[in-house]
């Protein structure tokens, strides 16, 4: 029976490749690699000497059913890492994994580092939960409606940000979540790893004081618990016009039916022109 094993790479210090993970990669046939480039120097270092094939974000869709098809007809083992950290978490490896499933094929982890746990463990931030979310959307407009779902619903959030844009990510959750605190890390686990905690105002001045800001990719833990944010509006079960229709199928008139409406909070004069209406409607 043949195995896929996700197996976990290092996210910086090449010392937290586990052997467990080095014995994998030997044993199996073939490994999945994001950017063989890129995983070519990580198996080179440990003497791995396994075949690559690429099985990236632009490909996956049609290299997973090869991958797999090849795994059942050669009934052989294959392994899918990413250029760093664990496969499938904000990085390929979903659909492989998924596919292989579907077809039967045992799928193991081989655990080992990921950005998300590092940048949670050096937070201080001591959720009972939280919820990861990988990249956010990068439009004005949609990563303001994200923050505000997500400051609604989440006491504790974890994002991935590029170098690029991590100043902007900053200023929208403090401009959309007043009361946040962030712990911004980047370059976990290297020589040079650097994490920042404070307010988002705090962490931003932080970020434009230091010209090497924008290397190494980021990972951001903010504890929302802090947060007040006025209650989101609901959109009403059915209109007015069908809310009056009810009321008046009960036995209500058309004034006392205005009027109940208006006693649950609806404004009087909207309530009036639905009430027309419904009359125009009834007339025809």
């Amino acid at each position: 029976m043949s195995t896929l094993y996700v197996v976990a790479t290092p996210i910086g210090n090449l010392s937290d490749m586990s052997p467990h993970a080095v014995e994998t990669l030997k044993a199996v046939s073939l490994i999945a690699a994001e950017d063989t480039r890129v995983t070519r120097k990580l198996t080179a270092h440990f003497g791995i000497d396994t075949p690559l094939i690429s099985c990236h974000q632009h490909n996956e869709r049609s290299r997973a059913p090869e991958i797999v098809a090849r795994m059942l007809a050669e009934d052989m083992d294959a392994a899918v890492v990413t250029d760093a950290g664990t496969p499938a978490i904000s990085d390929p490896g979903v659909e492989l994994v998924r596919l292989a499933a579907e077809k039967g094929i045992s799928v193991i982890a081989v655990a080992g580092p990921t950005a998300l746990a590092a940048a949670v463990s050096v937070s201080g931030f001591d959720f009972s939960s939280f919820t990861f979310y990988g990249f956010l959307p990068r439009q004005g407009s949609e990563l303001r409606e994200k923050l505000l779902d997500i400051g609604r619903k989440s006491e504790g959030a974890v994002f991935h940000e590029s170098p690029h844009r991590v100043k902007a990510l900053v200023k929208a959750i403090g401009d959309t979540l007043p009361g946040a605190l962030l712990s911004v890390s980047c370059d976990l686990t290297k020589l040079h790893e650097l994490t920042l905690r404070g307010t988002p105002d705090k962490v931003l001045a932080a970020l434009e004081a230091n010209e090497k800001s924008e290397k190494g990719e980021y990972c951001l833990v903010a504890d929302l618990r802090g947060v007040k944010l006025p209650e989101a509006e609901k959109a009403p079960d059915a209109s007015l016009e069908a809310r009056l229709f009810d009321l008046m199928l009960t036995g209500m008139d058309g004034r006392q039916a205005v009027e109940a409406l208006t006693e649950q909070g609806e404004k009087k004069n909207a309530v009036k022109a639905a009430m027309l209406r419904v009359k125009a409607m009834l007339e025809k």
